[in-house]
Formats: C-alpha cells, structure tokens, sequence
C-alpha cells in the first residue's frame, strides 16, 4: 500500500468515526428519552407488543485495587502479571 493510499484510508476512517460518534450521541439521547418515559411512569419493564424494554436496576460486587494496593502492597505485587498489547492510533 502506498503512502498516498494509507492517507486515503485514514481520511475514510476518520469520515467513519465521526459518523459513529454522532450516532452513539443520537442513540443516547434516544435512550434516554425512553428511559425518562420509563422513570416517569415509574416502571422498570415496558411490553410494547412486539418489543420489551428493560431498564432494571443491577447491583454488582466489584473488586477496589486501589485499596487492596495500599493496604496490601507486598501482596498485591506478589499478583500483579505485565501483559503486553498493541494500540492503533491515528493522530
């Protein structure tokens, strides 16, 4: 590929992600249209016939690092594993 390709590609890249982030911003003002709807009439499940909307509340246990690592620091060194990765970036 060459140089004049790759810039190319990147300026269609850079056309696609924009298209993306306006579209995440229109679906989540779509969401929470609904999800306002859904507050005010004060449910958590919506059958509207051929669709079924939750918006359920969830309670999750998450492990805190941060104070394990201040706490614990030996120990949490003792664990800790360098994992290695590659980033694409366009700049």
């Amino acid at each position: 590929m060459k140089n004049q390709e790759i810039r190319n590609t990147v300026k269609e890249l850079q056309d696609l992600y924009a298209q993306a982030d306006s579209l995440k911003a229109i679906i989540t003002e779509k969401e929470g249209l609904i999800k306002a709807e859904m507050e005010g009439r004060e449910v958590e499940v919506l059958d509207l016939g051929n669709v079924i909307i939750r918006f359920t509340s969830i309670l999750s246990n998450r492990f805190d690092t941060t104070g394990f690592k201040k706490l614990h620091a030996d120990l949490y060194n003792a664990f800790v594993k360098q994992v290695a990765s590659r980033r694409f970036v366009i700049a």
